[in-house]
């Protein structure tokens, strides 16, 4: 992951007071305020926002709010002791109370906007005035930008209510999203794969909200009742919040010269991402037009990285609009997600997402997510017609880079010496016919097995007769195929490095948060200490426990095998 923190520098924090003296708010500093705002924050109706980067925000915290679980592995990194999770000003700040906030942090929030295009079809009745000045950040609040262990990041409540992006909602996450977004955080960085990061979770032991969801048993498409849920705010932390519809957003104003300052405030935002996401690979002497296309090579690199690796361990994210794409390629919002279990090249686990996101699809929503990035900074290449070319070209290549990435990602997790498309194919279709478990095949072919019943641990229906007899022609293939300049101890651990043994099983984190439900964490933080550890082959109990194939009576649940977008 890009960015790391710099641990040769030592930061301390034992109160809010000590975290006070990280603060540095480089996005609200610099960028442009929306110059409608209101000073006190208390901007919660639905409106048009016509300009400027941001809107100050005051979060409407939650009742009663108690601590569910913090991410010990962030704290260590953001030299937190383990201690200040349980303070009351943590708890307060956190739950969304910014009263607490020493100087010189904020007492205020700020939500953005962005645009949404899907597959690259620019949208805006998704804005409930229809022009796209509306849509953005309806229930997330930047709440803390900072540099900490050399590293800077924004720290950002979901859930933490209302901003005049909203469009009518009540900007309030359930404990049910909460949980499912703050332990896939941590499961996705464990991973190693770029993602926002969770920091804390804390629950209202008083408010809920009424939220369809599926009923007990069933196996509706769409959620068949209304339920009261506990609302709960989660903060996640990355190094910005950026997203490629925010740089449409801009750009879309720039191109019609929606206001005097439109194309000045898309450079403004375009220079910021450089700023905080791509500064250390960006020579800053360089021209405006230079660093675009300096820029645009390395989103590029980081898009088709992160969907190599999406790809690796299963993951779908089931809503890759453009807006849900994170500029600096990481992971972002941990919505509609699903991980692969069963495999299925078409897997979508959210029910309004159609086949376009589905699994094996996402390098195509990629690529249309990144010809809209390259729509949003043209208007500033207009000048220039040699870096037109050149952004033009680098557009061209996203096939090709991307596909180059997701094969060599095939032949690392086979172990082979290079990429064979026939071998791949041929497994996709074994995999297929006989309802193979994704994550535990993978994991037993890491073993190198010499026989076929070696594998079978990972299948949901035994095979035939000629089915077998096509899988053993495949295993001789595949080890013929096998990379020879290791020993067979170490190619068979560099595959399990590749190959995770634990994933996200959807079943098995919906008893957590239905126990939470009822005040009980437990569960909770025994899925986080093993999806924090995937690659480990962990206790015997842990085995037996969640290295299993999905039970037949889950298939086909609705809110296991399936649901709609939880908030």
């Amino acid at each position: 992951m890009h960015n790391r923190p710099d641990n040769a520098k030592s930061t301390s924090v034992e109160s809010l007071d000590d975290f006070a003296n990280y603060a540095d708010y480089s996005f609200i500093n610099k960028l442009k305020r929306d110059p409608h705002s209101i000073d006190s924050g208390e901007d919660y109706d639905p409106r048009q926002v016509f300009s400027g980067h941001y809107v100050p925000v005051k979060p409407s915290f939650i009742a009663a709010p108690e601590y569910v679980i913090h991410s010990t592995s962030l704290f260590r990194e953001l030299g937190f002791t383990e201690s200040l999770a349980r303070t009351d000003a943590f708890r307060q700040f956190f739950s969304g109370d910014l009263s607490v906030a020493p100087a010189p942090m904020t007492k205020i929030g700020w939500a953005t906007g962005y645009a949404l295009s899907i597959y690259g079809q620019e949208y805006t009745q998704q804005c409930p005035f229809g022009t796209g000045n509306a849509y953005g950040d309806g229930r997330a609040v930047s709440v803390f930008e900072g540099v900490l262990n050399g590293q800077r990041w924004e720290m950002q409540l979901k859930g933490g209510g209302r901003t005049p992006y909203c469009r009518g909602a009540d900007g309030r996450a359930v404990l049910r999203s909460s949980v499912r977004e703050f332990l896939a955080q941590e499961h996705m960085h464990a991973l190693g794969i770029a993602t926002t990061r969770s920091l804390c979770l804390f629950a209202s032991t008083s408010e809920t909200v009424q939220r369809p969801w599926y009923s007990e048993g069933s196996y509706s498409s769409d959620p068949d009742v209304m339920q009261p849920n506990p609302v709960a705010i989660t903060t996640r932390v990355a190094p910005s919040f950026l997203r490629v519809g925010q740089l449409e957003l801009f750009g879309r104003r720039a191109r019609v010269n929606a206001h005097p300052d439109a194309l000045k405030e898309l450079e403004q935002i375009v220079l910021h991402l450089i700023e905080r996401e791509y500064q250390a690979e960006i020579n800053d002497s360089l021209s405006t037009e230079d660093k675009l296309i300096a820029m645009a090579v390395l989103f590029r690199d980081r898009l088709t990285n992160l969907i190599a690796n999406w790809l690796r361990v299963g993951y779908c994210q089931g809503n890759f609009n453009s807006d849900n794409c994170g500029a600096g390629g990481l992971t972002l919002d941990y919505g509609p997600f699903g991980f692969c279990e069963r495999f299925e090249p078409y897997f979508q686990p959210w029910t309004g997402g159609g086949k376009h996101f589905s699994f094996l699809n996402q390098p195509a929503a990629a690529r249309a997510n990144f010809d809209s990035f390259c729509s949003a900074i043209k208007p500033l290449l207009a000048a220039h017609g040699d870096a037109l070319t050149r952004l033009q070209a680098i557009q061209t290549e996203f096939s090709d880079s991307i596909q180059a990435q997701v094969d060599q990602m095939w032949a690392s997790k086979l172990g082979l010496m290079e990429f064979n498309k026939s071998l791949v194919t041929q497994l996709f279709g074994l995999m297929i016919d006989t309802s193979v478990d994704y994550t535990i095949f993978f994991r037993e072919l890491s073993k190198l097995p010499d026989a076929l019943s070696a594998l079978q641990i990972s299948f949901y229906e035994t095979p035939d007769e000629a089915l077998m007899q096509q899988w053993l022609v495949w295993l001789g293939a595949w080890k013929a195929c096998l990379d020879t300049r290791l020993s067979r101890a170490e190619l068979s651990e560099q595959m399990k490095q590749i190959n995770p043994k634990y994933t996200w099983r959807e079943w098995m984190v919906v008893p957590a948060y239905e126990q939470a439900m009822q005040g009980d964490y437990r569960l909770i933080r025994e899925l986080q200490a093993v999806l924090t550890h995937p690659y480990d082959e962990q206790s015997t109990d842990v085995e037996l426990k969640y290295y299993q194939l999905r039970p037949k009576a889950m298939f086909g649940a609705g809110g296991v095998a399936h649901y709609s977008c939880s908030s």
